[in-house]
């Protein structure tokens, strides 16, 4: 049972619980390595991480994110168990969230992975992985497609992810001293999103449109590339760029 609070707080939660349930946990999921119970693993931890880190600043106390051996433990569950563990970890974060927002500043600074974010990054994110790990499950459904396309959802994923999205796929390229690879993805009516990774790392930004696009689609779809995910009708998006050009940029979207 989902409380009124954790729904709430996490609107996407539902669905994704929904998604979950009429599924079998060893079913195969659209992130190729994961069955739908790999993600629900994933989940559970996230919402266990994301309540940790920001209980410990809420107790003056801050802590190091963990990595993902964080899953380790919810993997080894039996599948009731970890169907109670997920729901209890997202009650936990939505509980938690709620004390940060009435104690905390909004603009209060939180290390997370490597980066800082603020207060209102902790719910919102878990929103972002409920909907992309959704998507996962069921592909291109009009619940998924409505959600990918909010613009806090690129948003998010540019500036309060951004750069660890590229990292995995920068080291798939064989740059060099002097290689570079950049790439706009554009959807009409909006910034475009250019990324770029050269010796000196990897970077993700908005900008205006300007110049020819690498790759143009609708909103959903471009967050599916940030994530490394690829729609089910390739058709959704388009490009002039060449082969060369866009096998690097793509290669450069690969995800976590």
């Amino acid at each position: 049972m989902i409380s009124p609070h954790a729904r709430d707080t996490l609107p996407e939660l539902v669905p994704f619980v929904r998604a979950v349930q009429g599924r079998r946990p060893d079913d195969g999921t659209w992130c190729e390595a994961w069955t739908v119970r790999d993600v629900l693993a994933h989940q559970a931890a996230n919402a266990e991480e994301l309540a940790r880190v920001l209980q410990a600043v809420l107790d003056g106390s801050p802590v190091e994110t963990r990595g993902f051996d964080r899953e380790a433990p919810f993997r080894r569950m039996s599948d009731s168990e970890l169907w109670s563990a997920f729901v209890a970890r997202c009650e936990r974060l939505a509980e938690i969230t709620a004390a940060a927002e009435s104690d905390l500043s909004p603009e209060t600074e939180v290390m997370w992975i490597g980066r800082t974010v603020t207060v209102p990054f902790f719910a919102e994110h878990m929103r972002e992985e409920l909907i992309l790990h959704r998507w996962d499950l069921t592909g291109d459904d009009r619940t998924a497609l409505q959600a990918l396309n909010e613009p806090w959802m690129t948003a998010h994923s540019v500036v309060s992810v951004g750069r660890p999205l590229l990292v995995r796929g920068s080291a798939g390229l064989d740059l060099g001293p002097e290689g570079r690879v950049e790439g706009r993805l554009r959807t009409p009516g909006t910034d475009d999103v250019v990324v770029s990774a050269d010796a000196d790392g990897t970077g993700i930004r908005l900008a205006a449109p300007e110049g020819p696009a690498t790759i143009e689609s609708d909103a959903a779809v471009r967050v599916l590339l940030l994530w490394g995910r690829r729609p089910a009708d390739p058709s959704r998006w388009h490009s002039a760029a060449g082969p060369e050009v866009l096998r690097r940029v793509r290669t450069l979207l690969s995800g976590y």
